[in-house]
C-alpha cells in the first residue's frame, strides 16, 4: 500500500527510519521504506542498519544526481501505489504519523503534512533559519488550506499517489538548489488535483547556520532567475512574489540602481541577518537586491 521514500545526503537517518518502521509495523498495512544515499560520503556505517529492518532497503548512489532526479528514482523504485516522501533531516513528532497518511491511501491524492520546529531550539547560530521556518513555514493545516495551495507545497513531508506522481515527476533539468518543489506544485495544479493540507507535521532538525542559509538562499534565488530567463516557466512571474516584485522594478529601470547599491551594503545586511533576532522583511530585501545584482551580470 505505502512506499516511504527518504532521499539522503550526509545525514544519520537511523532514528527516523526506526520510528517510521515501528509505526508502519503497528499499522498492519503493506509497506516498504527505501533510503537512497545521493552521493553521500558520511554515515554509511550508521545508516546501513536500515537493511536489517524488515521491508526496508538501503541504496547507495555513488554520484550525486540532484534533488529532482533522486526523488524520481525513488518513485521508480517504489512498488506500492502511494508514495510518502520524507526529507532525511526530519523527526517524527507523535505515534500517529503513519496512520494519518494511511487514511488517505484510498484514492488518488496529494497530502501535505507540514513542517514544525523545536520550540526549545534557540541557538543564535541558527536564528535566521529558525525565524524563517517558524514564521513562514510552520503553519497549521487550517491556515494552509485557506491560503494559496501552491505557496505551501513542500517536498519535506508529503504523500502522493503514484498515478499522479508519474503524470508530473520532478523536472531534472533544474540543477542546483531550490525551486524544484515550486515546479512540482505547479504541475499538480495543472492536472487539476487538489492538495490536502493536514496537521501531520515533522520537526525539521537539519538546520543550516545563518551564513549557510544565506548562501543557499542566494543559490535558490539564482536558480529561480535562470528558470524565469529560460522562458520555459512563464507562470513563475505570477507565482513568485520575489520575481513579481523584481519584474516591476526592472520595468521601471530601478534594478540597476539597486544592483549598484547591493555590494556596498551587503556586509551590513548579513550582520543584521545573523543577529539573535533577524528581521524577515530585511531578508526579503536582501533577496531582491541579490536578484537585481545577478540580473545585471549577464
Amino acid at each position: 500500500m505505502l512506499s516511504i521514500l527518504i532521499p539522503t545526503y550526509n545525514y544519520n537517518i537511523t532514528q527516523l527510519v526506526n520510528e517510521l518502521h515501528s509505526q508502519a509495523i503497528e499499522s498492519h498495512s503493506d509497506f516498504e521504506i527505501i533510503v537512497m544515499e545521493d552521493g553521500s560520503t558520511l554515515f554509511f556505517d550508521e545508516n546501513k542498519i536500515v537493511n536489517e529492518l524488515e521491508f526496508c532497503k538501503y541504496i547507495i548512489l555513488p554520484k550525486n544526481i540532484g534533488r529532482s532526479a533522486i526523488r524520481n528514482k525513488l518513485a521508480d523504485t517504489a512498488k506500492y501505489k502511494y508514495l510518502l516522501f520524507i526529507d532525511c533531516d526530519a523527526e517524527v513528532k507523535d505515534k500517529h504519523f503513519i496512520q494519518r497518511y494511511l487514511d488517505f491511501c484510498k484514492e488518488d491524492a496529494v497530502v501535505i503534512g507540514g513542517t514544525a520546529y523545536d520550540e526549545n531550539e534557540n541557538n543564535p547560530d541558527f536564528s535566521l533559519r529558525l525565524k524563517y521556518g517558524r514564521e513562514r513555514e510552520a503553519k497549521n493545516a487550517e491556515y494552509r488550506n485557506k491560503s494559496s495551495e501552491l505557496s505551501h507545497f513542500s517536498t519535506f513531508n508529503f504523500l502522493i499517489s503514484k498515478n499522479i506522481f508519474n503524470q508530473i515527476r520532478f523536472d531534472e533539468t533544474v540543477k542546483g538548489y531550490g525551486h524544484e518543489d515550486t515546479l512540482f506544485g505547479h504541475g499538480i495544479a495543472e492536472l487539476g488535483c487538489n492538495i490536502h493540507h493536514i496537521d501531520n507535521s515533522l520537526i525539521h532538525r537539519g538546520l543550516d547556520d545563518n551564513i549557510t542559509f544565506i548562501a543557499k538562499t542566494e543559490n535558490g534565488t539564482k536558480n529561480l532567475y535562470l528558470m524565469y530567463k529560460s522562458g520555459k516557466y512563464p507562470f513563475l512571474a505570477n507565482q513568485s512574489k520575489l520575481l513579481h516584485t523584481f519584474i516591476k522594478i526592472k520595468r521601471n529601470h530601478i534594478h540597476r540602481i539597486l544592483a549598484f547599491i547591493f555590494p556596498a551594503i551587503k556586509k551590513h545586511l548579513i550582520k543584521k541577518l545573523c543577529s539573535k533576532n533577524p528581521n524577515l522583511r530585511l531578508f526579503d530585501m536582501y533577496k531582491l537586491l541579490y536578484l537585481c545584482k545577478i540580473s545585471t551580470e549577464e
